[in-house]
């Protein structure tokens, strides 16, 4: 009897015998292991994503686009939006290898009853992909628009009279009003040519005396009627909008900004100013600015605003008036000096002429004011360190100079023991210095002995009435002996 092999099983792709050290087992058949692949897109497989369709393996991704449902929201295993009819994978492969024939034919959308389908397409129309506009239900493929074919939604679409949709702009550009301020949904200025076949209208100069009105009545600019559309109110008259400008700029006006002028005419704020407004510095054009317009040089000088008041022109009772002219003194023009009034013109320094303050005033013992430096070069203290700058001054324990006694010029002594007790002369508020013994000028404020300039802090007074500075204090009225002497530890028996 001949040998005869044992029938082995045919692998379904290729028709050849599988032997065991190959095979592999899916939906009840038996594979080769190179064969063991997707029908349509050649992806090798393995037990834990192929799937079995009579007698045919696929990927889980191919087996969904061609067995699965389709439709938005389906394919590709994902819920993503899909409609994969596989016609790329319909072809040969490039190496030349053989395949199983398996392809995926389109799925049909299947028709609807007339006017129960998509009014685009005429297909069924279910819930996953209806869209609705005019009560009718749109697949969401189909609801675009007509024109454009932009995706639209509930928001943005518009319904035509012609049973069509559209988006804004091609709805507007086909059945909204056209001409100058229209077109696009918006207030642009607009007239679509393939709208409706004409070219963009031209622009008119409207001629408004076209129409005359009876005289008094009209626009007072032109002269024609005046209607309501293109009133415009000024002084109790109506003027065209066109013809309501400046009479010399020509600038459009409106209610805010508009001035009648005197000659029943209007202009702006700026030619009323230079015209009907006061000239001179400071005036025209509604502002502080310097504007002398229309004026010569010969009119700004005759016109340039001078006063020269005359404050001896009103004498007052001898005693009473301004210590400088003699003349009365009002509340405008007054300032206050150690009782008396002045004028504010005459309140200066008698000697520099310097315009004075309440601060900068100092009243002089000759019953004048000065200013500071002036009234401290005629009655402040002299010597060294005095005068209008500070000056090197260099003192021993004996002074090498000099001093001579510095008196007033003019007046007259104080009563006995109410004036300066080294000079005796009036003491005022802007040189007084206080000690022990009394009120003592500046320039008298000095050691008896050195002359030395005292203060507050190097002050002593003397059991005689004088003032010391402290060495000369200690020399004339300290302890003697040994230890004691000018203020310092030295050893003195002066």
């Amino acid at each position: 009897m001949p040998f005869k092999p044992a029938d082995n099983p045919k692998c379904p792709k290729c028709g050849k015998s599988v032997y065991a050290a190959e095979e592999r087992v899916a939906g009840g058949l038996k594979w080769h292991k190179m064969c063991f692949k997707c029908g349509l897109c050649q992806k090798l497989l393995d037990s834990t994503n192929c799937t079995e369709h009579e007698g045919e393996l696929y990927c889980k991704v191919c087996h969904a686009r061609k067995f699965g449902p389709k439709g938005y929201g389906f394919g590709g295993g994902a819920g993503c939006l899909s409609m994969d009819t596989g016609d790329h994978l319909k072809g040969e492969n490039a190496g030349g290898l053989r395949t199983n024939g398996a392809c995926m034919e389109s799925r049909v959308i299947a028709k609807a009853p007339p006017g129960e389908g998509c009014p685009r397409c005429g297909g069924c129309v279910y819930a996953a992909e209806q869209m609705l506009a005019r009560g009718k239900g749109y697949h969401k493929r189909c609801f675009t628009c007509l024109t454009c074919s932009k995706g639209l939604d509930s928001m943005t679409h518009c319904d035509g009279p012609d049973k069509e949709i559209y988006c804004r702009v091609c709805y507007a550009k086909k059945f909204g009003p056209k001409g100058y301020g229209y077109g696009k949904g918006a207030g642009v200025l607009q007239s679509d040519p393939y709208a409706n076949g004409d070219q963009a209208p031209k622009t008119t100069v409207i001629d408004t005396a076209a129409i005359q009105a009876p005289p008094g009545k009209g626009c007072p600019r032109c002269g024609g009627a005046v209607y309501a559309a293109e009133q415009v109110l000024a002084k109790g008259r109506e003027w065209h909008r066109k013809c309501f400008k400046c009479h010399d700029c020509s600038k459009t006006l409106d209610s805010i900004i508009a001035c009648d002028g005197p000659d029943n005419d209007v202009y702006c704020k700026t030619c009323y100013g230079k015209k009907w407004g006061p000239h001179g510095y400071g005036f025209a054009c509604g502002s502080g600015f310097l504007q002398t317009d229309g004026l010569s040089e010969d009119e700004i000088s005759a016109n340039r605003p001078f006063y020269n008041p005359d404050t001896t022109s009103i004498k007052a009772p001898k005693g009473q008036g301004c210590p400088r002219c003699g003349g009365m003194v009002f509340a405008a023009e007054q300032q206050l000096a150690k009782g008396t009034m002045w004028h504010k013109k005459c309140f200066n320094c008698a000697e520099c002429h310097r315009p004075l303050d309440s601060m900068l005033a100092c009243d002089g013992p000759d019953k004048e004011i000065h200013c500071r430096s002036c009234y401290a070069k005629l009655f402040g203290p002299r010597g060294f360190g005095y005068g209008h700058a500070p000056t090197l001054v260099s003192t021993d324990s004996e002074p090498t100079v000099t001093y001579t006694e510095q008196l007033p010029f003019t007046g007259q002594k104080a009563a006995k023991g109410q004036g300066c007790p080294r000079c005796g002369f009036p003491v005022y508020a802007a040189e007084k210095m206080n000690s022990k013994n009394g009120t003592w000028h500046r320039r008298c404020f000095s050691c008896a002995d050195c002359h030395r300039s005292l203060d507050s802090t190097n002050l002593c007074d003397g059991p005689n009435g004088e003032i010391y500075c402290r060495g000369c204090y200690g020399r004339n009225f300290g302890p003697k002996g040994v230890g004691f002497g000018l203020g310092a530890g030295t050893l003195t028996m002066a």
